[in-house]
Parts: C-alpha cells; structure tokens; sequence
C-alpha cells in the first residue's frame, strides 16, 4: 500500500539527523543521475535525427521564423 506525501516526511522526521542527512544526499545523488541518463538519452537521439537528416542548419532567426509559423 502506498503512503502519502506527508506520511513520507514523517517517517524521514523519525529519523536521526544523521540519517536525514544521509538520506538528503542519496536523493541528491540519484536525481543527479537520473538527469545524466536523461541527457544521454537525448542526446543519443539528437545524435540519430542528425544521422537521419532530420536536423537542419540555420540562425537564430531561422528558428525563430519557423517557431512563429
């Protein structure tokens, strides 16, 4: 069964600080490698339109215009 938001911060509030603050950098650590494999996903994505040719050059203008299209 599934507990709640609130439920979740007491129980960490249960905890000795020392395991509070253990648990903080574990979260921290894996949130930071859940956006490096988020990244590397896109970027192996980007990676393959551009070997597709489904990527095209142009200036910031360019983009621009056709975001206004």
């Amino acid at each position: 069964m599934p507990i709640s938001f609130q439920q979740a911060l007491d129980m960490v509030e249960s905890l000795p600080e020392y395991q509070q603050e253990d648990l903080i950098d574990l979260i921290r650590r894996r949130l930071v490698e859940q956006k490096r494999e988020t990244l590397a996903l896109r970027v192996q994505e980007a990676r393959a339109e551009y070997a597709q040719g489904k990527t095209k050059e142009g200036t910031v203008q360019d983009l621009m215009n056709d975001l206004s299209k």
